[in-house]
């Protein structure tokens, strides 16, 4: 039962707990906005980051799993692939991901993974006034968070989506997965020069002396260009691109729009 008098400051023995899971950690704004959300609904459950090794996690997933009051799980780079192996239950979100980004406790002790990194995006997208409905999208990365991004764009009407990553494995593995589903519609290599939207669905951008997912000056002016990636809130790439005269959509709206869906999966009624 939601208790209306909880602030976000407050912790107690009731308290519940989702952990968010990365390597690094440093930059996840999950936990500031989820906290005062579930406060704001009177919801008893705290988020709190944790920061993971690649070759802890099976380790951590497993402890987590078998602390009572740990509610569920959110997970973000390096582990939205490999987090799916510990999952018992897929979401059909998930299963044309090939990762997750949440985990939820079921009664029964087991996990059931999803993922909202689509639906985030996607709904970002179209809050900006872009519509994806027949439009060219190239979306540059294939790992986690693109492999989920993809099938959200498709299913929102996308007439091409060109897939592209330094990994040609992982862009045949997700194109692969998901051509039976959109058939014709999925293409590989670069395609920035005609494409209406340009995606950045890589990790690069989040430090300092990263180098460009790719070069802006590549797309065709009046593409936007967008990125997924929440802290810096301006990347290199949004500047460059801005400076080009292209528009950009930075990667706070997808994590914004992911909030109701979090709040829904983890404190279902709240």
């Amino acid at each position: 039962m939601p208790d209306p008098t909880r602030d976000a400051t407050t912790i107690t023995g009731q308290t519940r707990l989702v952990a968010v899971l990365g390597d690094p950690v440093a930059q996840v704004r999950a936990p500031a906005l989820l906290n005062r959300l579930f406060a704001a609904r009177g919801v008893d459950i705290v988020v709190i980051p944790a920061h993971v090794r690649p070759d802890d996690l099976g380790t951590v997933v497993r402890g987590l799993q078998a602390t009572a009051n740990v509610v569920g799980l959110l997970v973000t780079v390096p582990h939205k692939v490999n987090v799916l192996r510990y999952a018992d239950v897929r979401s059909a979100a998930a299963e044309l991901a090939g990762g997750a980004n949440a985990l939820r406790r079921l009664d029964d002790g087991t996990w059931h993974a999803d993922n909202f990194d689509g639906a985030g995006f996607v709904a970002g997208l179209v809050e900006a006034g872009h519509r994806p409905e027949g439009r060219h999208v190239v979306l540059v990365g294939a790992g986690g968070a693109g492999a989920a991004i993809a099938p959200a764009l498709l299913g929102a009407g996308v007439d091409r989506l060109t897939l592209s990553d330094v990994d040609d494995t992982r862009v045949k593995e997700v194109a692969e997965r998901l051509s039976p589903h959109w058939p014709g519609r999925i293409f590989t290599g670069t395609g920035l020069e005609s494409a209406d939207i340009v995606v950045n669905a890589t990790p690069l951008g989040m430090g300092p002396d990263d180098p460009l997912p790719f070069d802006p000056a590549e797309s065709r002016p009046g593409a936007l260009v967008a990125d997924i990636v929440m802290k810096p809130r301006e990347t290199r790439l949004l500047r460059e691109a801005a400076g080009l005269g292209r528009p950009v959509l930075p990667g706070e709206p997808m994590l914004r729009n992911q909030m109701d869906l979090y709040l829904g999966y983890f404190a279902p009624g709240a």
